[in-house]
């Protein structure tokens, strides 16, 4: 759904973007395999692979794009430590942008909890919420997970600390829900509540095309949506 939704605004986006291939991996990624094969025959032909297939087929996307020496943007969720020490790898030849979210709002919220998180004192609370459709299988979500990890490095929590919380994370899976998440601060006399409801995945698709454009100018790295709104002073 995310991936139709890419090719469609690149495709209104005709000056910036031509789209020259697209796979839908179906739950594997057999399609992407003669484009990994060592033997170099085949290789991809692009500038930049976006993959939104998740860890059923980004392992493919991954290699192919190492093997071709494109650049990769890849934004799903759900990953293991094992390709998360993969994608560090292929980092160090071709230029990667992986982020668990690719709306540009969803990583202003992550400043935003980071800021609250640094400035609140331990007199409020912490809760998260997030809610997202009935198809979507993991939980909590990547995004609630990347707010977590802001929340734990401003308040300076220990791996255990951090992980009793992210029990605490309340996930929804219901109905169609694009994606929301919010993170309450409960003080003892007032309560601040940070919130992201993305009404659209065109929010994912406008970001994973600004993501393209920013991982074409590069060489290689491991690069996050942080940097790419940053842009080009960063």
């Amino acid at each position: 759904r995310r991936g139709s939704r890419i090719i469609a605004l690149a495709k209104e986006q005709s000056k910036n973007f031509s789209v020259v291939q697209a796979f839908d991996l179906d739950g594997k990624f057999e399609s992407l395999k003669p484009y990994a094969e060592s033997s170099g025959k085949k290789k991809l032909k692009c500038d930049v692979l976006i993959d939104f297939s998740g860890p059923e087929g980004a392992d493919g996307s991954a290699e192919a794009a190492r093997i071709s020496k494109k650049a990769v943007v890849i934004g799903s969720t759900g990953f293991d430590d094992r390709f998360l020490v993969k994608v560090r790898s292929i980092a160090r030849s071709i230029p990667v942008v992986f982020s668990s979210n690719m709306s540009v709002g969803v990583n202003v919220m992550l400043a935003l909890v980071a800021e609250a998180a640094k400035k609140l004192s331990d007199d409020f609370a912490i809760q998260m919420s997030e809610a997202h459709h009935c198809h979507k299988k993991d939980a909590p979500s990547g995004t609630a997970l990347m707010l977590l990890r802001e929340i734990a490095q401003a308040k300076k929590w220990n791996a255990a600390r951090t992980q009793k919380e992210k029990g605490l994370i309340r996930s929804i899976r219901e109905g169609e829900i694009v994606g929301d998440h919010t993170v309450i601060f409960s003080g003892p006399a007032e309560t601040i509540e940070i919130t992201h409801r993305a009404r659209s995945r065109d929010t994912f698709a406008r970001g994973a095309l600004l993501a393209a454009q920013f991982v074409s100018k590069k060489s290689k790295g491991l690069y996050t949506m942080k940097d790419v709104l940053a842009g080009p002073k960063r």
